[in-house]
């Protein structure tokens, strides 16, 4: 199975990109707009994120639409088409979506929707509800127009049938076995807006859900002050609220950086040697166009573009 590592590979994917280098500044003030993801896939996503706010557009229609892009590629084993499934063989979806207002839509536990994210902004903006799950939220995409389809993938099946020889459940960190796309934007009017998509944990529990889908676990969104997101083990996230928890240290005056690397310290206080066996990242950016992430362990990176291009950039991180 494919490491992050592997995906430095990609060539040039958009006109502007800018060489991968760890040397560019976390948490310098690039100004707006500007778009950041986890992860290298969020490269891809960046891109179609960067057409909607280098047009003028608004933040919300970027990260959904950047999104949307690893969700829709098979490839991808951990977020949408394609996923890895559960240990019943079941491709299960989870995604949220938060914009500037603080309004926000939420869906957990989808089956047979290519874009959840998708279901998850029409929860937002149809329905009085934050979050649909399950069969509920499946009935209510395909009434709204979204296609039921096969999620998954001869080479996500064959997957699944060599796993269940051992049935060995241990997650390894950096594993493209329990990442997720979470991004956030900030558009030239000044607003902020973020989402987060994911299948998951591989071979987790049928009926599992991580932080993704939670408002202020695996994304949380306040135009006053920033947005974060997060990625990698979501019980740990889950534990500490982290990314309402990394907007408040922000609040308090800590840049992006400072603010993920104690959230993710909140994590290792809790059970140090959990923490040690896992990987979680934290990615954020403040309303002044500052961004920074923190990890626990070395492997994590997360895209970012701008008006000076598109780029991938390491981590620092604890252990």
């Amino acid at each position: 199975m494919k490491t992050r590592r592997d995906f430095l590979k990609l060539t040039a994917l958009g006109a502007g990109m800018l060489p991968i280098t760890e040397s560019i500044a976390q948490g310098q003030v690039a100004g707006k707009p500007i778009v950041i993801s986890t992860w290298n896939f969020g490269l891809q996503a960046n891109v179609e994120a960067w057409k909607v706010l280098s047009r003028q557009g608004r933040a919300l229609d970027a990260v959904e639409a950047g999104a949307k892009v690893p969700e829709g590629d098979p490839k991808e084993t951990s977020v949408g088409l394609g996923g890895l499934p559960d240990r019943d063989g079941r491709v299960t979806l989870d995604a949220c979506i938060m914009d500037e207002h603080g309004n926000c839509g939420s869906v957990a536990f989808l089956e047979h929707i290519v874009h959840p994210i998708s279901v998850a902004r029409m929860v937002m903006e149809k329905t009085p509800h934050v979050m649909l799950a399950g069969d509920g939220a499946l009935k209510f995409a395909l009434a709204n127009g979204f296609k039921k389809e096969k999620l998954l993938t001869p080479e996500s099946e064959k997957a699944w049938k060599e796993w269940l020889k051992t049935a060995k459940y241990k997650p390894v960190a950096n594993i493209e076995n329990h990442d997720t796309i979470g991004i956030v934007a900030l558009d030239a009017q000044g607003n902020l807006s973020g989402a987060c998509t994911t299948s998951g944990m591989a071979y987790k529990m049928h009926g599992r859900i991580g932080d993704s889908p939670i408002i202020g676990a695996g994304l949380y969104v306040d135009n006053e002050i920033g947005a974060a997101t997060s990625t990698g083990v979501g019980e740990e996230v889950i534990r500490i609220v982290g990314c309402h928890l990394v907007v408040e240290l922000m609040r308090q005056g800590n840049s992006p950086e400072d603010a993920c690397r104690l959230a993710v310290e909140r994590i290792i206080k809790k059970n140090p040697s959990r923490a040690k066996e896992v990987q979680v990242g934290f990615l954020a950016l403040n309303k002044q166009g500052a961004y920074g992430a923190y990890c626990l362990q070395k492997g994590f990176n997360f895209a970012v573009h701008d008006s000076s291009g598109n780029r991938l950039i390491d981590s620092k991180s604890n252990f």
